[in-house]
């Protein structure tokens, strides 16, 4: 069984082809926008609006009064919904660009390597700490009002790539649930990688993944940890919870059948890893997706 419930609203954003990017800076008193996607990549900064939540893809956080993301994700979906905040004079300012602003062979120049490496990160978002937001607010704040459309790239570029020097930002989507590949540098890790997205739905062995990568299972282990920074087990369920909420999403298939078809053995077990991991049970998250896609 795989039936898939309601689209997510996409998004067609003022972009012209024309422009090299579309910014709207805004005072509005509440988020009323449905959890939505884009091709477009988006910078969005918020500002007064503690207690809002912000969805992008499976990650689901509860923002302070500041608030800056950037997403690149093709279609990855997300939302600013209004949730405990009481605020009547939020700011917002969104920045939307194409994908191919860095045009032809542009991105790959040496001088471009750390936003490069950035708008990779963010195909599942990335929100940035406060010293990053307040080192290119001067630039956000004025972006809107500079006249010379020449100036105002430069300034979206510098912005790009002051926001690429930040080493403390956080990624938020999965990226089981975003589909996408897991950088490394490193061959073993890869196969790792590679082998767990093929059979998370299975039980998964110590003793074989040590056989994939010619290692003993304890330097195995060692070796992952120091490279990626989490264990293989906590790999592991990253991708198969990925994979689950992303079926609870799209689909409505029962709990259960989510529960053993992405490789969880054990209900209460399923449930009791989700509500750690996401701080609501699986039916609670299903119905907020489902609500949050409505608010319009």
């Amino acid at each position: 069984m795989n039936e898939h419930i309601g689209h997510i609203l996409h998004e067609i954003t003022p972009l012209s082809d024309k422009d090299c990017f579309y910014i709207a800076d805004r005072r509005k008193s509440e988020f009323t926008y449905p959890l939505h996607s884009h091709s477009e990549f988006e910078i969005n900064y918020v500002e007064n609006a503690e207690g809002v939540r912000r969805i992008v893809g499976d990650s689901v956080e509860i923002i302070g009064n500041w608030d800056l993301t950037l997403i690149a994700g093709d279609e990855l979906e997300h939302v600013w919904e209004q949730h405990q905040c009481t605020s009547k004079n939020i700011r917002e300012i969104t920045i939307q660009f194409s994908k191919d602003l860095f045009f032809g062979n542009f991105i790959h120049k040496n001088q471009f390597s750390s936003i490069r490496q950035m708008l990779s990160n963010a195909q599942k978002g990335i929100n940035f700490p406060m010293e990053t937001i307040m080192k290119v607010y001067p630039m956000l704040d004025t972006l809107s009002a500079e006249k010379s459309g020449f100036h105002a790239v430069i300034k979206l570029l510098t912005i790009l790539y002051e926001l690429s020097l930040c080493d403390n930002c956080h990624t938020l989507a999965s990226s089981s649930f975003a589909h996408i590949e897991d950088n490394t540098d490193s061959r073993r890790v890869r196969k790792i990688y590679e082998y767990i997205n093929h059979h998370y739905r299975e039980e998964i062995r110590l003793d074989d993944l040590s056989h994939i990568v010619g290692m003993t299972p304890v330097a195995l282990s060692r070796f992952f940890k120091l490279r990626t920074g989490k264990t293989v087990s906590d790999h592991i369920i990253d991708v198969r919870l990925g994979n689950a909420i992303r079926l609870l999403v799209d689909t409505t298939n029962s709990i259960s059948e989510i529960c053993y078809d992405c490789g969880f053995n054990n209900l209460s077990n399923f449930n009791r890893i989700f509500k750690k991991r996401k701080d609501c049970s699986p039916k609670e998250f299903r119905e907020n997706y489902r609500k949050t896609k409505l608010i319009i």
